[in-house]
């Protein structure tokens, strides 16, 4: 049995779905905060059980029959880790065989702004010093983000970003989810990592340039500097706790931690995963470039 942590969220639907399409719904487990969220899960024919990561208790409840666990990494940055190790730990009391674990395709974490992104790199270490088989999907930025990036008024406002020329290997979150489950199924269980990635790198001027194609109305790219655009986060009144940290996410993007580009993604989905066009045509709801 494959038990999906985080099943109510985004990613964990996306590989759910893509699991259910599948195998059957009874080789399916689900972990799950909240019941109520999963309702949907049990109707399929999922087994639904109740955990969280900072209830070893729970976790331990949740792991009989289950061979496979897919930790799909938390929310909590601040606790992040230690909510991981919890995870593993109950996966290795259990016995299952194989522990796989939602990481992150950065170039090097070495030179990381954003330090909160070596909680995947600790998760990762925790896992290897388990002994247990493990499969890691470090995954690239999704190009889902793009919204919160550009706002809403992206069409009128334009794109005005501190992230220079950087370029990020976008990939669509439901095609990541996609293929993990196709990994859980199909591929062999050792010690293995993928780069999850989209088939070419792109710059926001690439986005900007992409939304004008597809709207038909000129979207511009601005680089801001660093100072400039902390002073309209500031202006916004965004925390400076948050504000540094949005900075640091986007500095990595314009040092190039995001812009690795490998085939993993297109082996796993057996097909070239979406480009920038028809990506940000699907999440903006606008034509798409063959419509």
């Amino acid at each position: 049995m494959l038990l999906i942590t985080g099943a109510t969220g985004q990613l964990g639907t996306a590989v759910i779905q893509q699991l259910l399409r599948r195998t059957p719904a009874h080789h399916i487990a689900a972990l799950v905060r909240d019941e109520r969220k999963a309702a949907p899960l049990s109707a399929a024919g999922v087994h639904v059980r109740v955990g969280h990561y900072d209830d070893p208790g729970t976790l331990d409840a949740a792991m009989p029959g289950v061979s496979t666990v897919l930790l799909i990494a938390g929310t909590d940055e601040q606790r992040r880790v230690q909510q991981h190790r919890n995870v593993i730990e109950a996966a290795r009391r259990a016995g299952v065989q194989c522990l796989a674990y939602t990481s992150r395709d950065l170039r090097d974490p070495a030179t990381l702004t954003n330090t909160l992104m070596l909680g995947h790199v600790q998760t990762e270490d925790l896992i290897r010093a388990s002994g247990l088989n493990h499969l890691i999907f470090r995954n690239i930025l999704y190009l889902d983000a793009v919204l919160n990036f550009v706002g809403p008024d992206v069409l009128d406002a334009g794109i005005q970003l501190p992230t220079g020329d950087g370029r990020v290997a976008f990939a669509l979150r439901s095609e990541l989810g996609e293929a993990i489950a196709n990994a859980l199924l199909d591929e062999p269980r050792g010690h293995t990592t993928y780069h999850l990635t989209g088939s070419a790198a792109y710059s926001f001027a690439d986005v900007a340039a992409a939304l004008s194609d597809l709207s038909g109305r000129p979207v511009k790219y601005t680089p801001l500097t660093t100072a400039a655009f902390a002073e309209r986060l500031h202006a916004r009144g965004v925390p400076n706790a948050l504000a540094q940290r949005i900075i640091g996410f986007l500095t990595d993007i314009r040092h190039g931690q995001e812009d690795h580009v490998t085939p993993d993604l297109a082996r796993l989905l057996g097909r070239p995963p979406a480009g920038l066009h028809d990506g940000l045509a699907t999440l903006f709801r606008l034509p798409a470039p063959h419509a």
